[in-house]
């Protein structure tokens, strides 16, 4: 088979996949730092969603402190699996709906802050984000999804005998 003869970075040696399935290129990173990238990342953002609560009252600062924080957790495991990964993952059928519906809250969240400017609206799209994002990660746990479901039913049932 005919290769081209184009100038790489390490030589001629092959390109050999990480532990994470990722292949090595221009900006690989060791899995040690794909860890150290995914908690940095989560933990930012989850400062920045709890922050945000300071300024909930100011909507724009709110909105953009909320997203950015919002933008900073769900990306943090593309350091573990890569972003093209991660997108054909939250496009699964399995997660098509929670992802559906946490894009969508963040963006009605958004549009609550800083078109309406309705405190009580934007409160409610954020929890609705946050009820996504959590069935979302469930998704990736075996049976979670239905051990909640479960024990959510069981705590609500008001059937008594």
């Amino acid at each position: 088979m005919w290769k081209p003869n184009l100038p790489m970075f390490d030589g001629d040696e092959e390109h050999d996949e990480n532990l994470l399935g990722e292949s090595d290129g221009l900006f690989s990173l060791s899995p040690l730092q794909r860890i150290y990238g995914f908690a940095a990342s989560l933990v930012a953002g989850l400062v920045c969603m709890l922050l945000s609560l300071i300024v909930f009252a100011k909507p724009i600062k709110f909105a953009i402190i909320f997203s950015f924080g919002n933008l900073l957790a769900v990306g943090s495991t593309a350091f573990l699996i890569g972003p093209g990964q991660q997108l054909r993952m939250m496009l699964d059928p399995v997660r098509i709906y929670a992802t559906v519906i946490y894009i969508g809250s963040v963006v009605l969240a958004l549009i609550c802050a800083l078109w309406f400017h309705n405190k009580i609206l934007t409160l409610l799209a954020m929890i609705t984000e946050i009820c996504a994002l959590i069935w979302y990660g469930l998704s990736y746990i075996p049976f979670a999804r239905r051990l909640v479901s479960e024990l959510f039913i069981s705590c609500c049932d008001t059937d008594i005998n």
